[in-house]
């Protein structure tokens, strides 16, 4: 078992390192200020544009693509150490194009789109020239599993027509948000997991509504999670994505790299709680001795070392899975289940101590570990509830034993 990465990773860790110390982290507070100044708060401020610039200019973008013709062609494997650099502050991701739900996005308009569709779509998503969103959770259905859903998609000559209410699409409220992708159900008669398709939907399409943003634990910033409801809304019939009755097949085929992405962030995430819990530990004086000889602190630190090498470690092979075994084999799935149920837990954990030694700073905004712990525990529940996730975990688990 080989532990080292390939040259071609480990020159761009060095670039994207460098990147991130010179203009990621000096860049965080004035990217905080411009986007608090704006009228909406779901733009864009200058300065990414600027960020983005100078990572195009390093070769530092595009980086999560497997597919050499719209990307950097690196394996998930490769990917994953990059991945989680870029974990490490919640503004490297859109500085390099490879933030959620645009990589999902792009990665199945390159696998099922047509000519028109990646013309029209896919080649402005690769250049940022504009956003896009997924369409799938609602709010009146357990969207945990997908084949409740009920938003409909019925043909009427040569067009769609959408009704439903979806929540929680990341992304919608941001002006460059062109595109959502709709996942309806399209077939009421078919098997269970061949009844909904997915949709290409402009977002100025009559019909389409963004009713409102969905703050998480009050956080309202970026660019917005949103509830928007669809109303007798028509669209040609090739935007279908795919063919007719795969929106479920294709839905978890992105769903499955989207889930290895958030868990080499979080990996990164967890890795700048504990550089920010021992900095603080160190400076901070209590009872007469530095904060970093108080027994409990040091328990904290050394278990935090410790999770995050076990679950950097399972990330790897999960990624080696998805890259030797194919990203929907069941050995894949697997792993990938139980890394998103590790990786979120270690991030929650990691953050929290971080935070506790930090005092009342830890949950201010002086620090970034207040909005840290706040995406780490949505990761509970994203992309698959923890539970879910468990339950495939045991069902291949009692599969092997039997």
């Amino acid at each position: 078992m080989d532990f080292e990465f390939s040259p071609k990773v480990k020159e761009l860790q060095a670039t994207l390192l460098d990147f991130m110390d010179n203009h990621i982290y000096p860049n965080e507070a004035a990217y905080a200020r411009e986007l608090m100044a704006q009228e909406d708060v779901h733009q864009q401020p200058p300065i990414m544009q600027q960020l983005q610039k100078e990572a195009r200019s390093r070769g530092l973008w595009n980086l999560f693509m497997p597919n050499k013709e719209y990307g950097a062609g690196l394996t998930n494997l490769e990917y994953a150490p990059l991945c989680e650099i870029m974990g490490r502050s919640p503004i490297a991701s859109e500085a390099t194009n490879c933030a959620a739900p645009d990589t999902g996005n792009m990665e199945i308009l390159a696998e099922y789109g047509n000519a028109e569709q990646k013309e029209r779509w896919l080649k402005p998503l690769l250049e940022a020239e504009i956003r896009s969103s997924f369409g799938m959770t609602e709010p009146d259905v357990a969207s945990s599993d997908p084949t409740n859903l009920a938003s409909t998609i019925e043909q009427d000559g040569d067009e769609l027509v959408i009704n439903g209410r979806k929540w929680w699409t990341s992304g919608a409220a941001d002006p460059r948000c062109k595109i959502n992708l709709f996942m309806g159900l399209s077939d009421p008669e078919a098997g269970r997991y061949m009844q909904h398709s997915l949709v290409l939907i402009p977002m100025d399409t009559p019909g389409v509504t963004v009713v409102r943003t969905l703050p998480v634990f009050g956080y309202d910033a970026g660019h917005g999670h949103c509830e928007i409801s669809y109303e007798n809304v028509r669209v040609p019939a090739e935007n279908m994505l795919g063919e007719r009755g795969t929106g479920f097949l294709i839905a978890q085929s992105r769903l499955g790299p989207g889930r290895i992405h958030h868990c080499m962030r979080a990996i990164g995430m967890a890795e700048r709680a504990v550089e920010l819990m021992c900095k603080r530990a160190d400076s901070r004086v209590a009872f007469g001795i530095p904060l970093s000889k108080q027994g409990v602190i040091r328990d904290w630190i050394a278990e935090a070392r410790i999770r995050i090498e076990q679950a950097r470690l399972f990330v790897l092979r999960a990624a080696w899975q998805m890259d030797t075994q194919g990203k929907g084999s069941q050995q894949a799935r697997a792993d990938i289940s139980g890394i998103k149920v590790a990786a979120a837990d270690l991030a929650t954990w990691v953050i929290d101590r971080a935070i506790q030694v930090h005092g009342g700073a830890g949950v201010s905004n002086d620090f970034p570990l207040a909005a840290m712990y706040a995406y780490a525990r949505t990761l509970h529940i994203v992309d698959g509830a923890d539970e879910v996730h468990k339950m495939v975990i045991a069902r291949e688990e009692l599969g092997r034993w039997r």
